[in-house]
């Protein structure tokens, strides 16, 4: 079954954000719709609701998923902090992610062994995301600025050429380093790290 050349964003802050409007994930989600697109956005607070909007992604076949969340470099965490590790996570997402991607703006988490949990039990084509903590003004400008790039270049596909080249464009211009992990069945990891800073 093909899948929706779409991005799927599950977005889950914490209470003070939410107080503020820090809603990037929402951000993202708008400027997708000014480009033609037709994202779909889900915002949660709990483990429970995180486990159901990634049903409802696997469900919807949308491509991308992007989530949106406080995290560390050992998992992420829900508006009512509760941790969700990279184990769990992995495990969450290995019946969704097969031949998709998973962009991550989150802080910090892709400084731990999120690939080797993720990419070998998913099989999904990448993951990306910040190397470091990211403001949610950077983080919104950011993500708006590589899916614009990458729909302009081809509204259908995202090849890891092209992912790479604009994912090292926008790093620079922003001056945020991204960790872009990609599968490679060549690789005795399973994947390759084509990090940008």
């Amino acid at each position: 079954m093909s899948t929706i050349p779409d991005v799927f964003i599950i977005e889950s802050l914490d209470p003070t954000d939410e107080g503020n409007g820090r809603f990037e994930g929402s951000i993202v989600s708008n400027m997708l719709r000014l480009h033609g697109k037709i994202p779909k956005y889900q915002y949660v607070r709990t483990r429970k609701e995180f486990k159901q909007a990634l049903k409802q992604f696997g469900e919807s076949n949308y491509r991308y998923l992007h989530i949106s969340a406080h995290g560390h470099s050992e998992g992420m965490v829900t508006t009512n902090l509760e941790n969700i590790d990279f184990n769990e996570l992995g495990e969450l997402l290995k019946h969704h992610l097969s031949n998709k991607r998973l962009f991550l703006s989150t802080c910090l988490m892709m400084q731990g062994h999120l690939a080797g949990s993720l990419i070998p039990h998913t099989n999904c084509y990448s993951v990306v995301g910040p190397v470091d903590k990211i403001d949610f003004h950077k983080a919104a400008i950011f993500w708006a600025s590589v899916y614009h790039l990458l729909f302009v270049k081809d509204s259908e596909r995202i090849q890891r050429s092209a992912l790479a080249q604009i994912l090292a464009k926008a790093a620079a211009l922003f001056e945020v380093n991204i960790r872009y992990l990609s599968r490679d069945s060549r690789s005795k990891k399973g994947f390759r790290d084509e990090t940008c800073t």
